[in-house]
């Protein structure tokens, strides 16, 4: 296999040999306009038609008779008014080319076309073969021409930025010079290393080896004593002789007083006749080196590497008010001393530049003064002594459609504490089993009413586009999550229990006179989750009008009549513009829309939340407020400006 240059393919020599490549007739016509510019001591070419021995050297090629000719004889076989004075006259050469470049693979068949999805020139037969189905295939005059205008282009556009290579070259060249004064520096440097080592092991091996010798000597002497005291237990000698002589003693008080030294020094030896051990270990097991820790360390031993590409953590990292980007680096990454993070708005590099954040401590970054509705680009690496490692995979966060809103749960409206359980922050709320509920299972074999439950923020809003977002407990049993009329809700909330409420069907408009109106926007507009799912209605068909451009987001066609499922998103997220009475719901994670309703926006409006059965959700809370622990005290209420 060989690598074609012109087409970028592997080729297979068969047994064509080189015949099955294109010819580079291009760089053929500039090597011989070269050759003749340049005269380099070649043999003259002679008239292939002149009789010797009056051969002339040719004047003429030409390219349809693959012959040299001279001047006359060019002339004599070419006349006037005839075919052959078409035909192509070029320098004199040994090597005739075709005139134009034929098919390797259909003989004689011209090359007229050219695939733009396979960058290859094609015949009208490969033109016809089906592996070019569907491909641009363009007349090779018009891909002459486009190639064309576009190498001028380049080519002008280097010539005009000429200052700029002669400022790269010169700054290459001083980076080739910088880079053989930091050579001969880092092996300085690992000279240096290796000298350290070797004297600290050198004054390692002087202490050991002293250690040694000490437990040596002083084992010795212990040793040299006691063979010094066996020796005196010798027949004649030491404390034997003594004792023989001292036994020759007849006063008797004398022998009393020297006897008792004699008999106590005896004692003690019989005692280690007995009970004999050595006074040192001869051996010196405990004086072993094990090196093998240090042996992989030194075996192991090489230069400082800079972090690796840190990944990024997808389920922490989001866009809300702020964008929060966390990574962490690989099990097997040299440490990093503190990370470059950067960013760009859009997915043209060239339109947006990077931003960077510089010398970032910790494995997280927040990113403010956000645009809404707009993609952002970010990336991550590590620096350490080595310098900056590469770059992490780019992530691709999507910012909310609207300004966040940030609101809380209001604990004091109409709550069952005994059926729902707010958080001491009032962003968590988990629907449970109530009194009035258990004892009804109780004395029920079959089924038992299930209540329903709302829950509202405690901001209405009053004017503009806002966006929240919130995630719902995938074991939730059913939880709606939307919007309402401020006034109808509590006018519902507080309802008595065994009455009809519309809270049981949020989505049908059935309200005071709501059917008699069909072009009036309903006062609420929720979607359904549980168990995993949430529920996409059909769209509203009282609001034709507002709604017949909507498609379904998911299929990417008409929505179906009856509705359909789809995966619980991680987080939800809802947009409100009040001013159209329009409410956009958003799988948050990656701000892909869900369903699209309306909303009556006649008076102020409130984020609500109904539980039927049990169920938990969770408000998202602020990038900016992640560290505040304040919990609101008052209701918020956003008025409209007065102008004056």
């Amino acid at each position: 296999m060989f690598p074609c240059i012109p087409c970028g393919r592997d080729v297979e020599l068969g047994e064509r040999g080189l015949a099955d490549c294109l010819r580079n007739l291009t760089l053929e016509r500039i090597v011989e306009r070269y050759r003749h510019t340049v005269s380099l001591g070649s043999v003259a070419v002679m008239c292939q038609f002149c009789k010797p021995p009056q051969a002339l050297e040719a004047t003429k090629g030409c390219a349809d008779c693959r012959t040299n000719f001279c001047n006359e004889c060019f002339k004599l076989y070419h006349p006037w008014g005839t075919p052959r004075a078409q035909h192509e006259h070029i320098q004199p050469t040994l090597n005739f080319r075709p005139k134009v470049l034929t098919c390797p693979e259909h003989d004689q068949e011209k090359l007229q076309f050219y695939c733009r999805s396979c960058q290859r020139l094609l015949c009208p037969l490969c033109k016809l073969r089906r592996i070019h189905t569907g491909h641009k295939i363009l007349p090779v005059a018009h891909a002459y021409q486009a190639l064309k205008e576009k190498i001028t282009k380049e080519m002008n556009h280097i010539l005009s930025n000429q200052d700029t290579v002669l400022g790269q070259i010169t700054q290459l060249e001083s980076s080739i010079t910088q880079t053989e004064v930091n050579g001969v520096s880092a092996r300085e440097q690992l000279a240096q290393s290796i000298r350290d080592l070797t004297a600290a092991l050198a004054e390692r091996h002087a202490s050991l080896t002293q250690a040694l010798e000490e437990a040596r000597k002083k084992r010795g002497e212990a040793l040299a004593a006691q063979v010094a005291e066996r020796r005196g237990l010798m027949e004649h000698a030491g404390l034997m002789a003594f004792t023989q002589e001292l036994l020759k003693e007849t006063d008797q008080p004398c022998f009393v007083q020297a006897a008792r030294q004699t008999h106590n020094r005896f004692s003690k030896a019989i005692e280690n006749l007995q009970h004999f051990t050595l006074a040192a270990d001869p051996s010196f097991r405990h004086f072993q080196l094990d090196v093998s820790k240090e042996l992989k360390l030194l075996t192991e031993l090489n230069f400082i590497q800079a972090p690796l590409a840190p990944v990024i953590d997808t389920q922490r990292t989001l866009a809300y008010d702020q964008l929060f980007l966390c990574w962490r680096l690989p099990q097997d990454s040299a440490p990093a001393w503190h990370f470059s993070v950067e960013y760009r708005r859009g997915l043209s590099a060239a339109r947006w530049g990077w931003q960077r954040l510089d010398e970032v401590s910790g494995t997280s970054a927040v990113i403010d003064r956000l645009e809404m509705d707009s993609v952002y680009v970010l990336r991550v690496r590590g620096c350490n002594k080595a310098g900056y490692g590469e770059y992490s995979e780019e992530v691709y966060l999507h910012t909310p459609p609207a300004p966040v809103l940030n609101f809380y749960l209001d604990s004091r409206w109409g709550l069952h504490a005994d059926r729902l359980v707010v958080s001491k922050e009032q962003r968590c709320a988990r629907s449970v089993p109530g009194l009035s509920l258990l004892q009804a299972a109780d004395h029920a074999l079959t089924s038992c009413h299930l209540t329903s439950d709302l829950l509202v923020g405690d901001v209405a809003i009053t004017q503009g586009r806002h966006y929240w977002a919130c995630s719902v407990e995938p074991g939730s049993y059913l939880v709606k999550v939307g919007v309402g009329l401020e006034s109808k809700l509590q006018e519902w909330f507080h309802l008595p229990q065994d009455m009809a409420s519309p809270r049981y069907d949020p989505d049908s408009g059935h309200d005071s006179g709501a059917e008699d109106a069909l072009d009036s926007a309903p006062p609420f507009c929720f979607l359904t989750m549980g168990m995993g799912k949430i529920y996409l209605p059909q769209h509203n068909h009282h609001h034709s009008s507002h709604g017949n451009g909507i498609r379904d987001p998911i299929t990417n066609g008409p929505s179906s009549p009856t509705g359909h499922t789809y995966p619980l998103p991680p987080r939800l997220g809802v947009c409100l513009d009040f001013e159209k009475g329009r409410v956009t719901f958003y799988d948050a994670h990656s701000l892909r829309p869900l369903w699209e309703g309306h909303v009556d926006c006649s008076g102020p409006v409130c984020p609500a939340f109904c539980f039927i059965g049990g169920g938990a959700l969770q408000l998202q809370e602020l990038v900016a407020n992640r560290n505040a622990d304040q919990t609101p005290v008052r209701r918020v209420t956003i008025q409209p400006r007065v102008s004056n």
